[in-house]
């Protein structure tokens, strides 16, 4: 139960396919009050019979009125992502409950260098983050690694590749660990200490990181960033199981 949050109806106004099996859902939100980069919401289905389920999801836009935007992956044998990848359309409406979520956030306001460490569909709360640090103008260095098994699965893809483009405050790398692109000298391999020390990161105390994935990627990246002595105060961890949100 999340105290003095009530449940407001959103209505699906844009859906994009982000990989085969990823899907974004932009919701209008009426009353919906506005969030900070990192939060995230619940998100409640109710079938005709009265059962009613509902997970937790991170939104990969920074505030913009009552929009909300969720990208969804499809879990294998999951009860509600498959409908909300395959079926949902644009006009139905869901109920939603947000933002969520105090300590896993970013403030453009902030000028820290800031690393980002994403691992599959962990991308999502911390692409909300880039995107606020590009439409805010800020100018504090920001890296994302980004860990994914093969390029089908990179999310946000032409994007991603863009703001690295165009930004000099931006680094995004993308990390192969089974299947890399032609042209690509890194070897499919987990992340590791040569992927943080060749981004040009260094232990800093003034530095904020937020590490997101898989609960086994999650503990080996905070762990690993720790051994090279970042301080652990300033790591900031989100993680899920293995059937994600």
């Amino acid at each position: 139960m999340v105290a003095g949050l009530p449940w407001l109806i959103g209505t699906v106004v844009d859906t994009r396919q982000e990989t085969a099996t990823a899907r974004t859902l932009v919701f209008d939100v009426p009353g919906w009050t506005g969030h900070l980069p990192g939060q995230h919401v619940d998100l409640r289905l109710t079938a005709d019979d009265g059962y009613s389920t509902q997970r937790s999801y991170s939104m990969g836009a920074p505030a913009d009125g009552t929009r909300v935007e969720l990208t969804v992956q499809r879990v294998i044998d999951g009860e509600v992502s498959p409908y909300l990848t395959d079926e949902v359309r644009a006009g139905d409406q869901l109920e939603l409950r947000g933002p969520i979520g105090g300590w896993f956030v970013w403030r453009p306001s902030v000028t820290d260098p800031v690393l980002l460490i994403a691992g599959g569909s962990g991308v999502v709360p911390l692409m909300a983050m880039l995107r606020a640090h590009t439409l805010s103008g800020s100018t504090a260095p920001l890296t994302l690694l980004y860990s994914v098994r093969t390029p089908a699965d990179v999310l946000y893809a032409a994007e991603l590749d863009a703001m690295s483009g165009r930004h000099q405050d931006v680094d995004v790398r993308i990390l192969y660990s089974r299947e890399k692109p032609a042209g690509i000298e890194r070897k499919p391999q987990r992340l590791g200490s040569d992927d943080v020390l060749g981004a040009g990161w260094r232990p800093r105390p003034d530095s904020r990181v937020y590490i997101c994935g898989p609960t086994g990627f999650v503990e080996a990246a905070a762990n690993l960033l720790v051994l090279h002595g970042q301080p652990e105060s300033t790591v900031r961890t989100e993680r899920f199981g293995p059937t994600g949100r």
